[in-house]
């Protein structure tokens, strides 16, 4: 008789990228991260791929990959995310499951998941399959192995779901607890219904489907999911050990499979810093012998099931009453807005599904021309996805139309394919699961919508838009500010939509504070290729006049534009775009401009841009988020100065009372304490960038701080100290004998753990890992030899593991 435990974790974050840019945009709800996405990688990826194992002083005795001991699946936009931004992360899931099918008998931990996160129940057969299919082909493409099971987005499942994945090829699937809805001994016909919570998960159920298919399913024990995803049983990996342990209490088979299953993000972000729970918990287990570590895919090899089970169709994990939660106004919310006060759902999703239902048609007759099979030829599109240089490009459209087709036919080509994608990404599911159609995730899926609208828009069809929008009309919000999903829809979607000539005026406007190559400029996914390009300046003052070829890598779309912009020494920009013109024409325009620009006349430039430009005029709100923020930041720049200035001032001047107030245990006005704060963080800020930082001055403004209990602004100085201590290690990590750095990062540390308590410091912590297992031995031995040097870095290197939190053995 063994026992043996499987945890699994759904790893996921939604596409947030900007349908028309392929990236994600700043997120100042993320500050001070960029975006989410990095934020979550921070907490919570990138934290699990070296876990930390403490040992009884509290101090770190081991770090492992924990993406190598439990079953998980990474949703293919998270991983595409990964792929681009946090390769090492990416590198590690990968690594680790090469390395658990060592350990799992040749089974992978990782298993597919549906492509985008859709609710699958609520969609057609089509989508459905295509879900399915990029799916798994985008984990071929990354794991390099074919995945024996797949995850459902929500466990949202269906018999007709569950027949497609038993199509192509998948062997299991993972649900809850409470969505068996009876059971029997295979070869008997004995069904037996399943209590709520009643059901045994200790054990593989085979489920037979109409086609005649099967399909393995486990169920996880949804009480002890639910305690470790509330976080109460996550403080201490002990715990956790002996709560799964106790599962087995509860089956009498001879080989028990105790799991559950939660949202990855559980370890780290959701909760933080528990994914060392999770890792104690599994060397807790091993190393006393209360269970077999494994994964689903090699429990299934040595213990196929003796039971058969019936699902309860349109059941999901996060959604008491079934699938509602993605399609009614159920009551289930995450509490933002009340429950109850979710009527705009049915709406949206209606808008989506006549959405989709239109662009499937438009779809189907325009592809006729291309290939005998539109859908076989969208499901084939993940392979262009995945690969999106020209030569693949090229490759996919030859293979897959059996034709040379002219230019401008493989732009409405691949238009139709782009147009089914964002159909499909409109229904990612977080678009549903929170509280208001105004949030990001809802607002994320209508962005998707006016993509798939504007696609379809441009091969030549009838504006969906009006009606689209009419369906939104019925959806009430919870803001004052737009009454129905129309209004939302209007001033949050179509604002930011985006076409060649909006990417030609971004490169007119950022060329004025950024230097572009001529030859090919990147623009997320545009490139720009610049024919003409005049810069004059007078004074900050500057204008410039060209021409630029923007191209669509996604869609290979080209558009020549002719513009101006000028910057007149303040945050007033303005500039000017138009299609090609006629070249003699254009000559002239930038000579006129020109003439009037040496001149200062500002009111002859603005009449030359609206008369030779059409009338077609920008500002710095055209431009994209991330180069908007950094240009508005660079034009503040005497402002700030202005600012620290004055600030500087008051807080010098004014020292000596403040310190004989704070000496009086008197607290300091906010007239004195926010100038003090405000200068205090800007010099730290600047001390910690600085190379090599001058500690000394360091020090005293810590001592300051301390001094006056001025309030520091903690995120923005944890992540510059964090960054800090990890660069030095960095550098530490090859030169590990260097006793001066060595001195340097122990002094370094010291001073900013005065400033702020918690530090992100995995990467140091790694470094000094591995340093203490390569180095630190030989060194040791050295000093015990008694050499004085050695001695002296041994004893610096045991006070760095101190502050580190990392044991020396």
């Amino acid at each position: 008789m063994e026992n043996y435990v499987c945890i699994h974790g759904h790893f996921y974050q939604p596409p947030r990228e900007n349908p028309w840019l392929e990236e994600v945009e700043l997120q100042d709800s993320a500050y001070p991260y960029h975006d989410w996405n990095d934020k979550i990688t921070e907490e919570c990826y990138r934290q699990n791929a070296a876990s930390r194992i403490l040992g009884p002083t509290r101090k770190i005795i081991d770090i492992v990959n924990n993406y190598s001991k439990i079953s998980s699946d990474f949703g293919p936009t998270l991983m595409s995310w990964l792929q681009r931004h946090a390769p090492d992360v990416y590198k590690s899931v990968l690594d680790a499951d090469k390395k658990s099918m060592e350990t799992f008998s040749g089974h992978g931990a990782a298993i597919a998941q549906a492509y985008n996160h859709i609710i699958m129940p609520l969609a057609n057969s089509r989508d459905k399959r295509t879900q399915v299919i990029w799916g798994l082909r985008d984990f071929e493409h990354r794991f390099g192995r074919k995945s024996e099971g797949m995850w459902l987005p929500e466990t949202a499942v269906d018999n007709e779901t569950l027949d497609i994945l038993a199509e192509h090829g998948i062997k299991f699937t993972i649900l809850g607890q409470h969505q068996a809805r009876r059971t029997k001994r295979i070869g008997t016909s004995d069904w037996k219904n399943v209590d709520k919570g009643k059901l045994d998960t200790t054990k593989a159920y085979l489920c037979r489907l109409p086609s005649g298919r099967t399909i393995n399913l486990f169920f996880y024990h949804g009480a002890t999911a639910g305690e470790v995803a509330a976080g109460t049983i996550l403080q201490n990996g002990e715990v956790l050990a002996r709560k799964m342990a106790w599962i087995f209490n509860e089956s009498s088979e001879p080989h028990k499979l105790a799991h559950i299953a939660v949202d990855g993000e559980t370890f780290g972000h959701h909760h933080r810093f528990t994914d060392m729970a999770l890792a104690y918990c599994l060397h807790f287990a091993e190393a006393n012998n209360l269970a077999k570590i494994t994964v689903y895919g090699e429990y299934l090899e040595k213990y196929p099931p003796a039971d058969e089970v019936e699902i309860y169709e349109n059941s999901s994990w996060s959604c008491s009453h079934g699938v509602e939660r993605w399609r009614a106004n159920c009551g289930c919310n995450y509490g933002r807005f009340p429950s109850g006060m979710q009527q705009w759902r049915g709406p949206l999703r209606d808008a989506m599904n006549w959405l989709r239902d239109r662009l499937a048609e438009i779809y189907e007759e325009k592809m006729k021309l291309y290939v005998g099979d539109c859908w076989l030829a969208r499901n084939n599109y993940i392979s262009a996805i995945l690969h999106r240089t020209p030569e693949n490009i090229e490759s996919f459209i030859t293979n897959t139309t059996g034709k040379d087709l002219e230019f401008g036919q493989k732009v409405i080509f691949l238009k139709l394919l782009e147009m089914q994608r964002n159909a499909l990404l409109m229904f990612t599911s977080c678009g549903w699961f929170f509280d208001d159609i105004c949030g990001i995730e809802a607002v994320q899926i209508m962005l998707y919508a006016s993509r798939a609208i504007q696609l379809a828009k441009e091969v030549g069809q009838k504006d969906l838009e009006p009606d689209y929008e009419n369906i939104l009309q019925n959806a009430p919000t919870n803001l004052k500010e737009y009454p129905t999903g129309k209004d939302a829809y209007i001033a949050l979607v179509k604002s930011v939509s985006v076409d060649l000539n909006r990417v030609a005026v971004h490169f007119a406007i950022s060329s004025l504070f950024t230097e572009y190559p001529r030859e090919q400029a990147g623009i997320y996914c545009y490139s720009a290729r610049t024919d003409i390009f005049e810069r004059s300046e007078a004074g900050i003052q500057a204008l410039v006049v060209g021409r630029t070829t923007v191209k669509s890598a996604i869609v290979l779309e080209e558009y020549t534009v002719d513009f101006a912009a000028l910057y007149r020494g303040d945050p007033y920009i303005i500039a000017a775009a138009v299609g090609r013109m006629p070249n003699g024409l254009f000559t002239s325009v930038r000579q006129y401009l020109k003439k009037a620009f040496t001149r200062g006349d500002l009111s002859e430039m603005m009449r030359l841009m609206n008369t030779a430009f059409g009338g077609h005029n920008y500002s710095i709100w055209h431009l994209f988020k991330d180069e908007q923020r950094r240009i508005l930041y660079e034009l503040l720049e005497t402002t700030w100065l202005e600012i620290e200035a004055s600030f500087r001032n008051i807080y010098e001047h004014n020292y000596p009372i403040m310190q004989a107030m704070r000496g009086m245990n008197m607290p300091l006005p906010k007239a004195l304490s926010t100038p003090a704060e405000f200068i205090l963080n800007e010099d730290l800020c600047k001390l910690i960038r600085e190379e090599p930082t001058p500690l000394d001055r360091l020090r005293i403004l810590a001592d300051e701080a301390s001094r006056l209990s001025l309030e520091l602004d903690k995120p923005i100085l944890q992540f510059e100290a964090g960054r800090k201590i990890n660069r030095l290690m960095t550098r530490f990590a090859d030169s590990p004998q260097d006793p001066k750095l060595l001195e340097t990062i122990e002094a370094t540390i010291r001073i900013l753990l005065t400033i702020i308590t918690e530090l992100n410091v995995q990467t140091s912590q790694n470094v000094f890992f591995d340093i203490s297992k390569k180095t630190y031995p030989q060194m040791n031995q050295k000093a015990q030899a008694g050499d004085a040097a050695a001695q002296k870095w041994s004893e610096h290197f045991r006070n760095l593991g101190q502050y580190l939190g990392v044991s020396v053995q």
